[in-house]
């Protein structure tokens, strides 16, 4: 890994100059280009697994001088399974249609004009994000296929990890005929570095900030440039009075406990009161198994002895780890409404077999996934069909939900004439 020795500013200045240089030449690649990159990428990383692993061992050493918790050390490890997937994530992102040049719409004007509402590249991308490798080879990914050029900034944990797949992203760029820029990670942990790039919109097009809450609030108070905002996952599980049990337990537990440090895992149960003397010390004691911490309500408390009783502050908790707030509520309207008052608007489901009562959730939660039946796990772009994602927006501008290719888009219109004059 590269120690950057030169002054701070200039080195950020020159990382977005090259980055908006190449945002030009990639803005007009072919898709087969694009496509070439990816595979030979995805050659690089399996070929490259010893030196990944052993880069990914310099952040595992120092992880508890920076006191990480166990979910958060599951985040940051490789393994020779996780560098297969992400070199499979390349070749599935390969093989989805290139968004560039796509025709949005088309009408013809009384006067014979042809106008076309023509797909475009955003241009360059300042991404910010947490302590996961993979994240630096999915953003780099759908990044460059959307024909954007991406300045990456991860985490200190994770530096020497990233540092190392950025350099096989660009060693396969080389042979290629990517440009040079198109995928730069900045080299150092000094946080000065982000408020010097957050000052060049003339360079840098958007910035997408994935990690805390502070970070995010950082990034959206400094930023020159628009920002695509991923705040918190303050997930919910409602289980309403008509819900099937065994898929209320199933769908509960690998809401929460399928992975803990991710931002679509379950953070907070719901359930019905007419059936929680029934399901809950089920659904407790599935949850407890797992060894998750429950912090609930008074009448949550009273129902499982484990129980912990829950504060004002662990509504909005997104804890990312071992602990799930639990509250038994007297209707959907009280449930509807304890989530779009406490909740991050990411992701909430529903457990229920009455379709009416589905609608009816779906409608009123205003979140940028809602789940019917379904973990809140799914709320990926991988599972969507989106390929990898950059991110999962609860912005409502310029994208909501899993970030892919598409949502790494704007578009121009192009009009075609024969020589109209307005009158």
């Amino acid at each position: 890994m590269a120690i950057v020795t030169e002054n701070l500013q200039l080195y950020c200045r020159k990382a977005a100059e090259q980055a908006k240089s190449a945002s030009r030449i990639l803005a007009n690649l072919s898709a087969e280009v694009k496509d070439r990159w990816l595979r030979h990428a995805a050659d690089q990383l399996e070929n490259s697994t010893a030196g990944l692993l052993a880069a990914n061992a310099l952040d595992l050493e120092l992880a508890p001088v920076y006191g990480l918790s166990e979910a958060a050390m599951d985040r940051l490890r490789l393994s020779e399974a996780r560098i297969a997937a992400m070199a499979k994530g390349l070749r599935e992102i390969a093989a989805l249609p290139d968004p560039i040049g796509e025709i949005l719409e088309g009408s013809r004007r009384p006067n014979g004009l042809e106008i076309a509402k023509v797909r475009v590249p955003l241009g360059t991308v300042f991404f910010i994000y947490e302590s996961r490798p993979n994240v630096t080879v999915d953003a780099a990914a759908i990044c460059v296929k959307s024909g954007n050029a991406v300045i990456l900034r991860g985490g200190k944990e994770a530096m020497h990890s990233s540092a190392a797949l950025v350099t096989g992203l660009n060693e396969a760029a080389s042979v290629c005929g990517i440009p040079p820029g198109a995928v730069q990670i900045i080299e150092t942990t000094d946080r000065e570095a982000v408020g010097h790039l957050l000052k060049m919109p003339e360079l840098i097009d958007v910035v997408i900030p994935r990690g805390g809450k502070g970070l995010i609030e950082r990034v959206v108070a400094e930023a020159r440039m628009p920002v695509l905002k991923h705040f918190d996952g303050n997930c919910h599980v409602y289980v309403d009075r008509e819900a099937d049990a065994e898929m209320a337990e199933a769908v509960l537990v690998n809401s929460k406990c399928h992975r803990l440090g991710v931002c679509n895992a379950c953070e907070s149960l719901l359930i019905h009161a007419d059936v929680a003397q029934q399901l809950l010390p089920r659904l407790g004691a599935a949850l407890q198994a797992h060894g998750i911490e429950i912090r609930g309500d008074e009448a949550t408390c009273e129902l499982l002895a484990a129980a912990l009783p829950a504060t004002a502050e662990d509504w909005y908790a997104e804890y990312l780890g071992p602990t799930i707030s639990c509250k038994v509520v007297a209707s959907l309207d009280e449930a509807v409404a304890h989530i779009n008052r406490y909740g991050s608007h990411h992701t909430d489901a529903i457990i229920t077999n009455n379709v009416l009562t589905a609608r009816e959730f779906v409608r009123q939660i205003d979140s940028a996934a809602v789940m019917v039946n379904a973990s809140t796990r799914f709320n990926d772009g991988g599972e969507f069909g989106l390929g990898a994602e950059i991110g999962i927006s609860t912005d409502k501008f310029h994208a909501r939900g899993p970030c892919g290719l598409k949502e790494l888009t704007s578009y121009k219109y192009v009009v075609y004439g024969s020589g109209q004059v307005r009158h």
